[in-house]
């Protein structure tokens, strides 16, 4: 496994991320890459990953130390600045760099095979081949593509407990002004403010005329903590970069839900679920039992080798129809030729994906527009095999959110997050990567061990 993936060539990309001179010899990217393939693949908290390290051979060996040693190579705090580094352009560039290296491989075995001439070929196979070479490339191949969110652990969000929340931290800042500069501390009603958000949390029912007089209440106490703050910042008491980001985003929660209140509406534009994670939207997908998912929104596609590849990532709740033309080009510069069909849902079927797939001699999967015609049976059966085949992508998405954790983004800022999920599309293809290896060297194996069995039997 550790040499499916090219370090040398990723570690110059990886360098340019260091430009000061000053300071610790940074760690080189087989070990910051290294681990955490290892902590995607099982499962490992900051913590046991480097229990672990200290214990496993293999471990250490996989991650490029040059001998086994009892201490640990670096503390748990550091895992939080690999993720930081590594960021998504860089993994998605080397899984992109990792498939090309596997699959130009497998077709350079194909062409030396098919380029040895059987007895007896004269010049006229050369002509021949020199004409098919003059030729436009055929399309071939496929590619499926499909979008999917990726939910992130956060507590589901409520109108009431963002506000209460909004008011507590707000109550924080003024606090700490006060008590650093030696003033008094303003009424904010911290008592009866939490009194009113636990007796409508505590309620078991929640009609609407009583979720509105809440959110009423919480709206007044955020508004009169927030020219408590305006006034000490007009008076010219310092806050902290941190208090800085944080009073800007209760400002903005405040504005939608003030928006929403007046306008008795759910919808808002970038509405904000989460006060600690601000670039969170809320995804709708339509799913029995989860109509809406909290995260980054992600398009897919699988090549015809199996292999996954991010053609887009996002948090913003994008329609994925767009990115069905941009998966194609990407794929036509890579293989030289078109697809020979493009297996995606209903709703990447938009009338000009359709054109541009018909201009390109592309078979988009579905049923043609119009009417019924004679040749409905033959689509029907087409149809139906597109449809068997475009499960691989759900099956993508079903192993990477159970054994690769893209079912439960744990990371708390944003760099981390798409890192995270870049990083379990990585370690999937290079595990599947490796199946497949193993797999040939297991099956030449029963091959020479029934061959050996046979001549032994032969000779007896």
């Amino acid at each position: 496994m550790a040499d499916n993936i090219s370090w040398d060539v990723f570690e110059e990309k990886y360098a340019g991320k260091f430009r000061s001179r000053i300071g610790n010899v940074a760690k080189p990217l087989s070990i910051a890459l290294g681990v955490l393939i290892i902590q995607k693949k099982y499962n490992y908290s900051d913590r046991e990953l480097i229990e672990q390290l200290t214990e496993n051979p293999y471990y250490q060996y996989f991650i490029g130390l040059p001998g086994f040693q009892e201490e640990a190579p670096f503390d748990a705090s550091t895992l939080v600045l690999f993720r930081k580094r590594l960021d998504e352009r860089i993994i998605m560039e080397t899984n992109n760099y990792m498939i090309s290296a596997v699959t130009d491989k497998k077709d350079t075995d194909n062409k030396d095979d098919d380029q040895n001439p059987p007895s007896g070929a004269g010049s006229s196979g050369s002509e021949n081949q020199s004409v098919e070479t003059e030729k436009e490339p055929v399309n071939s191949g496929t590619v499926i593509l499909d979008a999917s969110c990726t939910p992130v652990n956060v507590r589901f969000p409520q109108d009431v407990s963002l506000l209460n929340e909004a008011r507590e931290k707000l109550e924080a800042i003024i606090f700490r002004i006060c008590d650093d500069n030696g003033i008094y501390r303003p009424r904010t009603y911290k008592k009866r403010a939490r009194k009113d958000y636990l007796a409508f949390a505590k309620s078991r029912k929640h009609p609407a005329k009583k979720i509105r007089a809440a959110i009423r209440k919480q709206l007044n106490y955020v508004k009169r903590d927030l020219i408590y703050v305006d006034v000490y910042v007009h008076q010219r008491y310092s806050l902290t970069e941190k208090e800085k980001e944080l009073l800007e985003v209760i400002r903005k929660v405040y504005d939608q839900q003030k928006y929403m209140y007046d306008h008795k509406t759910h919808i808002v534009e970038n509405r904000i679920v989460s006060i600690s994670q601000p670039w969170i939207r809320p995804i709708v997908r339509g799913k029995a039992g989860i109509p809406v998912e909290f995260g980054a929104k992600l398009d897919l596609s699988i090549d015809t080798e199996g292999y996954a590849r991010i053609e887009k990532l996002s948090f913003d709740a994008y329609n994925e129809s767009t990115c069905l033309i941009t998966a194609v080009e990407y794929y036509h510069e890579r293989t030289g030729h078109y697809p020979e069909r493009v297996l995606a849902d209903q709703i990447y079927r938009t009338r000009e994906n359709r054109k541009y797939c018909k201009e390109h001699g592309i078979r988009l999967s579905g049923p043609k527009l119009g009417r019924p015609t004679a040749e409905t049976k033959v689509d029907k059966k087409v149809e139906y095999q597109d449809n068997v085949d475009r499960i691989e992508v759900e099956r993508e998405f079903s192993l990477e959110k159970r054994c690769y954790g893209l079912g439960r983004i744990d990371e708390k800022t944003r760099e981390t997050q798409l890192s995270s999920i870049a990083l379990s599309v990585f370690v999937a293809n290079l595990f599947k990567i490796q199946r497949r290896i193993l797999f040939s060297l297991f099956r030449v194996r029963s091959i020479l061990f029934g061959n050996i069995c046979w001549l032994s039997l032969k000779w007896a």
